[in-house]
């Protein structure tokens, strides 16, 4: 008796949170509008006031800084966190994506159409 072999598929529609830390409120509207034009990303929600802190070069330290929450998809990560990198002041930005596991069915759509994923 041939037994099958269960196969994963790749989950549809799937959505992914990107996080990246900036400087101030000003680069945050600036990276996530562009990214939003771009449709690298579906909307970006910004958080200012943000305080960090963080091991860098050896040393602890602290900084204010904004958040710009991003919702894309994974076909168009790459082009995203390329164009993130590219626009943005920090040596190592931080640039991390999520994937979502549960949600609204026609948020999912939404953000897939958007980014035409």
């Amino acid at each position: 008796m041939k037994m099958a072999i269960a196969r994963r598929k790749k989950p549809t529609g799937q959505v992914l949170v990107v996080m990246v830390t900036v400087k101030n409120l000003k680069e945050a509207i600036r990276i996530g509008e562009k990214m939003v034009h771009m449709k690298l990303a579906a909307c970006a929600n910004v958080i200012p006031g943000i305080q960090s802190i963080y091991r860098w070069k050896g040393k602890v330290a602290k900084a204010q800084e904004a958040l710009v929450i991003l919702k894309s998809t994974p076909p168009r990560y790459r082009a995203l966190e390329k164009a993130i990198t590219t626009m943005h002041t920090y040596e190592v930005p931080e640039v991390i994506a999520l994937p979502v596991t549960k949600g609204f069915a026609a948020y999912v759509r939404w953000v897939r159409s958007e980014t035409h994923g």
